[in-house]
């Protein structure tokens, strides 16, 4: 076992055993509350330029499941208070030590995370490094800042994934880190789903002549993406569009609004969140650091918000035949309450109403 140390920007440090890969690695940290699901977790391109942190005390006990991968693994570290070296599944293809090694990703167990949880939830979310050594100076990790990723998480080129039995419907789903199981909701659904590079324009994907677009996932700053908002303003109001996290996002700033960043975000499988047009509250999977500013919105009105703080959670927009959510209502550690959305824009892609 070899001693390792988690220290923060503002210099505490918090010492641990390193496990994973043998690199040192700087990152934003970030805690994420699933009691399940840390495969998921660490399969999510939203997590890229991030040290992710596990508030479950145990991690790893049923190893890991390729088959159960949601993209590409672009944690910048991990954290966690233990991880079990003896998974217990019949599915399991290795554990979690062998695949951080895999994928180049440093981790340290034996912290306290508890104590770094309730620093993060009074401080805000800071940079942090996985080190060997205690660093002399900290102003590299000072100034690191989480920049470039969709362009670095998006795919190469286009695939196309078949409709599960007869084709209904053709989307095309941008990729600004989209997970697997976006296109597997949709397939479910008689979509046959082409996914498209972040880089692709609205003229390129306008004459594929589509019958919806999805917008999906991704990391870092939202308003970052100039060029993807340019394309999903030439988009509005021609073909119908469902927005996912970053996606839900992007379409906020291209119909003229605002985001900010939050305290320390939402991250975990159990986020409470109530529809504002009736009396539902459903219980949501959630990864992301920023949120829609809803008053700086003209033409749209805002379909759901989070229990805990109030902050905007979805947004319709019936005039130009798109609705976007700030959960995530594929995901696949559960819970399943909002999956309906996709039978909603499958409905609009028939010529439903929102």
């Amino acid at each position: 076992m070899k001693k390792g140390y988690l220290v923060l920007q503002d210099g505490q440090v918090f010492e641990g055993i390193r496990f994973g890969a043998e690199a040192d690695t700087v990152g934003e940290l970030v805690f994420t509350t699933g009691m399940c699901g840390y495969i998921e977790t660490l399969t999510d391109p939203s997590y890229a330029g991030q040290i992710v942190m596990q508030t479950y005390p145990l991690i790893g006990n049923y190893g890991i499941i390729r088959e159960d991968f949601e993209g590409a693994c672009c944690v910048k570290g991990y954290v966690v208070r233990e991880w079990c070296e003896a998974p217990s599944n019949f599915r399991t293809d290795c554990d979690l030590d062998t695949f951080l090694k895999e994928q180049g990703v440093p981790g340290l167990w034996g912290v306290d995370t508890r104590e770094l949880t309730r620093i993060i939830r009074q401080h805000g979310v800071m940079n942090a490094t996985i080190c060997d050594e205690v660093p002399a100076d900290l102003e590299p990790v000072k100034t690191y800042a989480v920049t470039g990723v969709v362009r670095a998480v998006t795919c190469a080129e286009p695939t196309v994934h078949p409709a599960e039995g007869e084709e209904r419907f053709r989307v095309s789903l941008i990729d600004y880190g989209a997970k697997r199981n976006i296109v597997r909701e949709l397939q479910k659904r008689g979509c046959t789903v082409t996914v498209l590079p972040a880089s692709t324009t609205a003229e390129e994907i306008l004459a594929a002549d589509p019958d919806g677009v999805m917008l999906s996932n991704g990391p870092g700053d939202p308003a970052e993406n100039t060029f993807e908002i340019a394309q999903i303003q030439k988009l509005l109001g021609r073909v119908p569009i469902f927005g996912i996290c970053l996606g839900h996002q992007l379409t906020a700033l291209a119909a003229g609004g605002a985001t900010y960043k939050l305290k320390y975000g939402h991250r975990g499988v159990n986020q409470p969140v109530r529809e504002t047009a009736g009396v539902r509250t459903y219980i949501t999977s959630q990864n992301h650091g920023y949120a829609v500013d809803a008053a700086t919105i003209q033409g749209g009105r805002v379909s759901f918000v989070n229990a805990n703080d109030g902050t905007c959670e979805g947004m319709d927009y019936p005039d130009l035949r798109a609705f976007t959510v700030q959960f995530h209502p594929e995901a696949c550690t559960g819970p399943k309450d909002t999956s309906f959305l996709f039978d909603r824009f499958v409905n609009v892609m028939k010529g439903g109403a929102l």
